[in-house]
């Protein structure tokens, strides 16, 4: 027998089998776990279940949780006798969430936006005022994938700092700041935005200890400060500093509602109410005052609630993985500095594509292979099995 692969006595592939059925369970047939993994890396294997059960899928190709269409209409059906709808995106389910994510990040208020772009975007031009100069880091989201949103709708410069890392430095702010006011026309910073953790960086973060020194040296200057945390929840599970505590810095937070919350689509700026009460205009003005968005305020609203805890049993079962993986040389687990829930996992003596297939029909699914390595992130799924589940998985 290949010492890779076990005879894995699942007979459908992902998605197959029961009506309805989709990427978060797969049906399973009577199984014992003698024919279902094998190697060096289960040892300490638990006895299994000997029933015929459906087995619950880790989904490692993203941060949040893959809904089809059917479970997605399946859960607002679940939910709908609590949905109050709202109209134009204000009230019922939405101000709910609304009240939710803003005490949650110890802002005054928050407010519902379609996409995190225009939520960047919004939240760094009112905090500009007349000072239209707004630093950033270089591979951020802003900077790099919004098409100058910022530019050419509102006339605001970004400028980059930093490039090639998750972290600026306050010298580099004071570089920035003297090269600003040494031309011929003074061109002061009205704003700062920072992002953590940082996509382009494999979800590196930015170091906190600096995050508190850059923010205060804004302060003094009276910069308005904006923080991009889409993926704020996650990098509060690994850095062990609380979200309301990476806020606090910010006059404004954003925090995707999709990403991890898996609503359809969604977005939460959160910051005092002199700035926001009346978002609502500019919101409307740039097309995103939408009629209805209940289906995707009461999706997130559902997962928001109770998502810390969910994704710290998460993440401590996929530290458990990664140490045993780490451990075995038929796999090479690659980490970056400061990183997040992003790691690379590269597979030796097996074909890539062939692992890949393999472990999707066992209830892992993982993205296609780059040569012999897989990108692997950990979201809640991961809490769906036991360490010793999951690398019999992968085994």
């Amino acid at each position: 027998m290949n010492r890779w692969f076990c005879t894995l006595r699942i007979i459908t592939q992902l998605g197959g089998g029961a009506e309805g059925a989709g990427p978060n369970t797969i049906p399973s047939p009577h199984m014992h776990r003698r024919t279902f993994l094998a190697g060096p890396i289960l040892a300490a294997a638990t006895p299994a279940a000997s029933a015929a059960t459906e087995v619950p899928v880790v989904q490692a190709n993203g941060d949040g949780i893959h809904h089809t269409p059917a479970e997605y209409a399946a859960l607002l059906q679940k939910l709908s006798a609590t949905i109050e709808p709202d109209e134009y995106s204000i009230g019922g389910v939405v101000a709910q969430l609304e009240q939710s994510v803003a005490a949650a990040l110890g802002k005054e208020t928050a407010v519902w936006l379609s996409t995190g772009t225009l939520a960047n975007h919004l939240a760094v031009r009112l905090l500009v005022g007349d000072k239209r100069r707004v630093l950033v880091q270089q591979e951020c989201h802003l900077f790099n994938d919004c098409g100058d949103c910022c530019q050419t709708l509102s006339g605001l410069h970004l400028v980059p700092l930093a490039p090639g890392k998750a972290t600026f430095t306050v010298d580099d702010l004071e570089r920035e700041a003297s090269r600003g006011a040494s031309g011929r026309v003074a061109v002061p910073i009205g704003a700062m935005q920072i992002e953590t953790p940082v996509r382009r960086k494999t979800g590196e973060a930015f170091d906190f200890a600096e995050m508190k020194r850059v923010t205060q040296w804004a302060r003094e200057r009276k910069v308005g400060l904006h923080l991009d945390g889409a993926r704020l929840y996650l990098a509060a599970a690994y850095s062990g500093v609380p979200v309301r505590e990476y806020a606090a810095l910010f006059d404004t937070v954003y925090v995707s509602m999709y990403k991890y919350f898996n609503a359809a689509s969604g977005a939460m700026l959160a910051g005092p109410k002199s700035l926001l009460e009346n978002l609502f205009h500019p919101r409307r003005m740039f097309g995103n005052g939408l009629s209805h968005v209940w289906p995707f305020a009461a999706v997130a609203l559902h997962y928001f609630e109770g998502f810390q805890e969910r994704y710290a049993r998460a993440v401590a079962t996929s530290e458990k993985v990664i140490a045993a993986l780490q451990s075995d040389s038929r796999f090479e687990v690659t980490r970056v500095p400061n990183g997040t829930n992003i790691f690379s996992l590269r597979v030796k003596g097996v074909d890539a594509l062939a692992f890949q297939r393999r472990a999707q029909s066992a209830g892992f699914v993982l993205s296609g292979p780059h040569n012999d390595s897989f990108t692997v992130l950990v979201n809640e799924t991961w809490a769906r099995a036991t360490p010793q589940e999951i690398l019999a998985r992968l085994g």
